[in-house]
């Protein structure tokens, strides 16, 4: 080998392997779920205290998270998150789903195969006891209905906030990715990356599906808040992560996260 061509070869090497360190995400994966309890999560259901698991709609069997409606006499508006203990801002959260039965009938028809996981959530402690959703933004997640039309899932929701999509801002309430459909009993993988108030990704089974920046407080889809907690305009950097349940039974696994940088 010519010494010439050994020094680029070097030079090259060098320059890959700062990238690679450089590209390196600042923490290692952490499990959100232990798989026996919901200990460090917070239960906030509508017209219920923080902290009041009722009819135990979040309750783990089989090493999962589920989301059960069958100690309820009535569903009654009755929506439902469980968050994560602690706030985050620039992570990557990693989690599985499965739908699996049928919706309440009682429950909002387009609350049929439909759930989501929340972010950048208001603590649920500021949260007023019949307020039905957090100032959040949303991963939703969907799965296909028996008239078998395209569902995509990682859409994202608005509750309470704004955001820009293609650098403009977005007007309506959610935004489709462009994820395939998939049918209720399938475990899906879904990642979200969040870089603060910056950029956002959705990915689903390792495919990205939707990319938008810049969530602010603003905009509708929440009510009963505490007015504390209205600040339309302010940038959502951080806050609380948090699975829903809105009528629809649902099982959550492998539940993880890594801090960014």
């Amino acid at each position: 080998m010519k010494k010439t061509t050994f020094h680029v070869i070097l030079i090259v090497s060098i320059i890959a392997l700062a990238s690679c360190y450089s590209s390196e995400p600042a923490d290692e994966w952490r499990n959100l779920f232990n798989g026996s309890d919901i200990s460090n999560w917070i239960v906030k259901i509508n017209h219920h205290p923080v902290g009041d698991n009722y009819g135990e709609t979040f309750r783990v069997e089989e090493g999962m998270i589920k989301v059960r409606y069958d100690h309820y006499k009535k569903f009654d508006g009755q929506f439902g998150h469980l968050y994560y203990k602690s706030p985050f801002s620039k992570f990557h959260l990693s989690l599985e789903y499965q739908f699996i039965g049928q919706v309440r009938d009682d429950a909002p028809a387009n609350t049929a195969l439909n759930s989501g996981v929340m972010f950048h959530a208001q603590d649920p402690r500021t949260m007023n006891v019949d307020q039905g959703w957090p100032i959040c933004v949303e991963m939703q997640f969907l799965a296909e209905l028996e008239d078998g039309q395209p569902r995509p899932t990682g859409n994202m929701c608005s509750p309470g906030t704004e955001i820009l999509f293609n650098g403009k801002r977005y007007e309506s309430h959610c935004l489709d990715s462009s994820s395939p459909s998939y049918k209720p009993g399938t475990w899906v993988k879904a990642d979200l990356i969040v870089l603060g108030d910056s950029l956002i990704t959705h990915l689903i089974n390792g495919d990205t599906v939707l990319q938008y920046s810049k969530p602010t407080i603003g905009g509708g889809s929440v009510e009963e808040y505490n007015t504390s907690e209205w600040q339309p305009g302010k940038a959502l950097k951080s806050g609380f992560i948090a699975l829903q349940s809105e009528g629809q039974p649902i099982n959550f696994r492998n539940i993880k996260i890594r801090l960014l940088e």
